[in-house]
């Protein structure tokens, strides 16, 4: 604890100026600047009702909030991991020259994209206001599932970052799995009725559980059970330690692939 406080006071300002960079560099030269942050999911939102809702959401009450739950989270996933991935070799021209810690440059995006998230996260409940969602106590444990999916995204932006560094073919891979994600989610359709297996196979997607969780507490009312709290740590905390060990055991060979 006491070595990051002192790698946290050492490296504070340049975490502020990236943070700061990052944030400025998505929005340079657009109109809208940060409001597409709020834009594109409810874009691709109006987009996903339109599409699905004669097909899956007919005979379900707040369908198009059991949408933007989806949407929610998962677009808040792909933006992060995508940014993540891609963090420490655009960041070569930096750390190839001064000795700074390398998670810095992960760390920075990951704030820039939770910052995105917080503000479409803002619509969001103004959204379930007018859709006429009740509002309770038990969203204030919405906080939980956030908290979680954040040092998940962290955990496999670590392991994306370092793979990127050797293997250039996982930007493209990772496209075509984030799609795939996508349609394993239950963004868009329910698994209720699916067979056992089918539906064990969801529980084991960390995206679809922390899903889960936004709906169990905004739609149905109702508290996720302790497993459900202890399966999401473990996800966070399983990735985050695998991530982590990748950058202890790699972290001297990067600087040969850059």
């Amino acid at each position: 604890m006491k070595d990051f406080l002192s790698v946290w006071r050492r490296h504070k300002f340049l975490f502020e100026e990236l943070v700061k960079r990052d944030f400025k560099k998505k929005y340079k030269r657009t109109l809208l600047g940060v409001g597409w942050s709020v834009m594109m999911p409810l874009l691709t939102l109006l987009v996903m009702k339109v599409v699905f809702e004669q097909f899956f959401g007919r005979n379900m009450e707040h369908y198009t909030t059991y949408l933007f739950c989806g949407n929610l989270l998962f677009c808040w996933f792909g933006e992060a991991t995508n940014a993540g991935m891609r963090s420490l070799y655009g960041n070569a021209s930096i750390f190839t020259k001064v000795n700074v810690p390398k998670y810095l440059f992960l760390f920075s995006g990951n704030v820039q994209t939770l910052i995105n998230f917080i503000l479409t996260l803002c619509v969001f409940f103004a959204f379930c206001a007018i859709d006429g969602v009740s509002f309770t106590w038990k969203f204030l444990l919405l906080a939980y599932p956030v908290a979680t999916m954040l040092v998940f995204i962290m955990g496999v932006g670590l392991i994306l970052s370092a793979l990127y560094m050797f293997f250039r073919d996982l930007d493209y891979l990772w496209s075509v799995f984030l799609q795939l994600l996508m349609y394993g989610s239950a963004i868009f359709y329910t698994i209720d009725k699916m067979p056992a297996k089918a539906q064990f196979v969801f529980a084991c997607n960390p995206v679809y559980r922390h899903i889960a969780y936004f709906r169990e507490i905004v739609l149905s009312g109702t508290v996720p059970s302790l497993g459900t709290h202890i399966v999401l740590a473990g996800f966070a905390v399983a990735a985050y330690a695998t991530g982590a060990w990748m950058y202890r055991r790699y972290n001297t060979r990067f600087l040969y692939y850059v």
